[in-house]
């Protein structure tokens, strides 16, 4: 079969097991999570793709694929649904005696370069699956070009005590990268690696298939690939990036990135149509609104029944609230119901949970007596919560009621 040559090819990573949102992930990718009513995380980068005229995608999956898989489908929401090209979910690669396990990005990336290959493209671009921003990659890939670099990594500038968490790169005044710390200690930049690459094709492969013949290599982008290109001297590029971009790989941060969306000054805005974020929503009836509802800056998908208050939250689609509920600073999940009576507070309600009537989930920090006492309150997917029920602020709780420690 003859594929057209693409310019660029995108490999989106979305395999990650997401053991950090813990209960919310027990039976599905993290890239699958809801987010913001209507969205999953894996429609941003999705979007993004498309938006910036990327029409190739190969999307890495691994733990837990079942509920991604059947999310991407065809395609078709992201209009990626065309013949020998478009996106195409790529599980590890079986080979003829053995399947084998993605043992790391890098290793994700080589085991499917005959994927690659198809498209003869001049450059990859590996994005992952777990972050919440808008990107226009083109103008990236232009400064690629421009430089003449071998990898171009997307940075932003952090806040100085966070840096030790992400890959911090040191620049000189043209931007070309002259040293890299995965994770440092000491960091001497506070320049954060986004986990967004551009990589000229042909380099790239060189390094993967050494990496790969390596046995003490971690098989990893950060730790081996970007170090080895830096040593041996490639020219590496950082490329600055001032929008809103949110990691959301734990509970506090998806619960923050949610609340973002609803304040106009976070820089999160999902109503510009200048650069939709595509989703596949199921088919739902328009949102109910009862005469006695009082909602008040929160978002309310399609399908929801709105009964009692509901006051800087997002509620997504076939979500429901009871006459006389209050649901404050929450997330609730699809088909979330909260029954008559009930308080939720602070807190992310899992798929299709149901919150018994008089109960109460979460509570306002003012109401801790020490700070380290409070947190949001999780309830994983089909949690039920009984008739007065409460469940204290900080609390995780699995379908089976079982208590999870953060």
């Amino acid at each position: 079969m003859n594929f057209q040559k693409k310019h660029c090819v995108a490999m989106l990573l979305a395999g990650g097991q997401g053991s950090r949102l813990m209960v919310l992930t027990e039976n599905t990718a993290k890239p699958a999570v809801p987010f913001g009513g209507k969205y999953r995380i894996i429609d941003f980068p999705l979007s993004n793709c498309v938006n910036s005229g990327i029409d190739t995608i190969g999307v890495l999956t691994q733990y837990q694929p079942l509920e991604l898989n059947e999310y991407i489908g065809n395609g078709q929401p992201w209009r990626l649904n065309r013949s020998h090209c478009g996106v195409q979910v790529l599980p590890p690669y079986a080979k003829s005696k053995k399947s084998e396990w993605y043992k790391g990005t890098a290793n994700a990336i080589y085991q499917n370069i005959a994927f690659i290959e198809r498209y003869d493209p001049d450059d990859v671009i590996i994005l992952s699956g777990d972050h919440i921003y808008k990107m226009d990659y083109a103008v990236m890939l232009r400064r690629h070009k421009e430089t003449g670099a071998a990898c171009t990594i997307a940075v932003m500038e952090v806040p100085w005590a966070e840096a030790s968490r992400f890959g911090i790169m040191s620049v000189d005044g043209e931007d070309r990268i002259t040293e890299f710390a995965e994770k440092p200690r000491e960091p001497k930049s506070n320049l954060a690696s986004m986990g967004i690459y551009i990589f000229t094709w042909s380099k790239l492969r060189e390094y993967l298939v050494a990496d790969e013949a390596d046995p003490t290599s971690e098989n990893d982008f950060g730790k081996n690939i970007i170090p080895a290109m830096l040593a041996a001297g490639e020219r590496m590029t950082a490329w600055r990036f001032d929008g809103y971009w949110k990691d959301v790989g734990t509970l506090v941060s998806l619960w923050d990135a949610n609340m973002d969306m609803l304040s106009p000054g976070s820089g999160l805005n999902l109503l510009d149509r200048r650069w939709p974020i595509y989703s596949r929503t199921p088919s739902c009836p328009p949102a109910y609104v009862g005469s006695k509802a009082d909602i008040g800056n929160s978002a309310v998908a399609k399908g929801c029944e709105v009964l009692g208050e509901v006051k800087n939250s997002v509620l997504s689609y076939n979500t429901q609230v009871g006459e006389g509920a209050v649901v404050s600073y929450s997330v609730l999940m699809p088909g979330a119901v909260v029954e008559s009576g009930a308080v939720v507070q602070y807190a992310i309600v899992g798929e299709n949970c149901r919150i018994g009537r008089d109960a109460q989930v979460g509570a306002p920090p003012e109401t801790a007596q020490d700070p380290d006492d409070w947190g949001v309150a999780v309830l994983g997917p089909g949690t039920v919560i009984e008739d007065g029920e409460i469940v204290p602020a900080k609390t995780l709780l699995d379908r089976h009621h079982g208590e999870v420690k953060a």
